[in-house]
């Protein structure tokens, strides 16, 4: 099917089944797409037991990988290529060992070329981990042929 006539909610998901394909990070680490939209995505992940650093809980920069994905997944959607200009995490509680953690990212803004973008990551029982703000830029050419 032509990308000219994709729905905005085809296009995300062909979108996000393109960039699963490419990502080795991610499927190296188990992250699973839950759902996607224009705008929007969330992201799963469970705490492995490599995952764990010394002080027991989830090292940070797992932690920052899954929502860095959600990010990634939400600001291409739009079958734009879009990278991170900026990130910010701030950590509120431990993710710990056999935790499901799920990231759900937001568009707060796009413009032609850069959009900020809102992620939380919470575990199963719906306690904040982590929240996020990302900013992307555009590079002009498009995802999908």
């Amino acid at each position: 099917m032509a990308v000219e006539s994709l729905t905005a909610q085809e296009l995300a998901e062909r979108c996000a089944e393109v960039l699963m394909q490419r990502d080795d990070a991610s499927r190296h680490l188990q992250m699973n797409v839950e759902s996607v939209s224009p705008g929007t995505a969330t992201i799963t992940m469970s705490v492995q037991d490599y995952m764990i650093q010394g002080h027991g809980s989830c090292h940070g920069g797992y932690i920052f990988s899954l929502a860095d994905t959600a990010f990634a997944f939400a600001c291409n959607t739009y079958n734009k290529v879009t990278v991170a200009q900026g990130c910010s995490i701030e950590y509120v509680k431990p993710g710990k060992l056999g935790d499901t953690l799920r990231a759900s990212c937001c568009e707060v803004s796009r413009g032609r070329r850069t959009g900020v973008y809102d992620v939380c990551v919470e575990n199963q029982e719906g306690l904040i981990i982590a929240v996020m703000r990302g900013k992307s830029y555009q590079l002009g050419t498009a995802l999908l042929s």
